[in-house]
């Protein structure tokens, strides 16, 4: 049985709606930010220095200076300094390799280690806390260290 015109036209209208809705639900999932996150570093505990595999930032008196391979320093550090985490019950099945992410507190003179598995958005502390990155701010939290436009 073949379809008439009329209803070809009907099945794309109705796939396209589909698709509207699709992106619209993906959208709101990924862009809202949790009510239980909260701000990582807050004024009572600044970031003072950070190391992320091997590329540092590190704020000196009201400027930031990072290692001279990343582009986007200023934007990396607003991106830490202000990141929002939520605290996870159970601590994830990671598949991804961790960052190291060695943080400095201003004021606090021993550095702490932490864990960043940047596909799955996810921190783990050195306590053993686990904490998750909103999906709308994960791509900051890499520093840009190439300028080569993608092939």
């Amino acid at each position: 049985m073949a379809l008439t015109r009329k209803q070809w036209n009907n099945i794309i209208i109705l796939a396209c709606i589909f698709m509207i809705a699709v992106l619209t639900f993906m959208d709101r999932k990924t862009h809202n930010i949790p009510s239980d996150a909260k701000r990582l570093f807050d004024d009572n505990a600044p970031l003072a220095q950070l190391q992320l595999d091997g590329m540092w930032l590190h704020k000196q008196a009201a400027q930031w200076e990072c290692d001279t391979k990343v582009l986007n320093c200023d934007e990396w550090a607003n991106a830490w300094q202000t990141v929002l985490v939520s605290p996870l019950a159970t601590a994830p099945q990671s598949t991804d390799k961790p960052q190291e992410l060695v943080i400095q507190i201003a004021d606090i003179a021993d550095p702490q280690l932490w864990l960043y598995f940047p596909i799955e958005g996810t921190l783990k502390s050195p306590a053993g806390n686990w904490y998750i990155v909103p999906p709308s701010l994960r791509a900051k939290l890499q520093p840009i260290i190439d300028a080569k436009p993608a092939a």
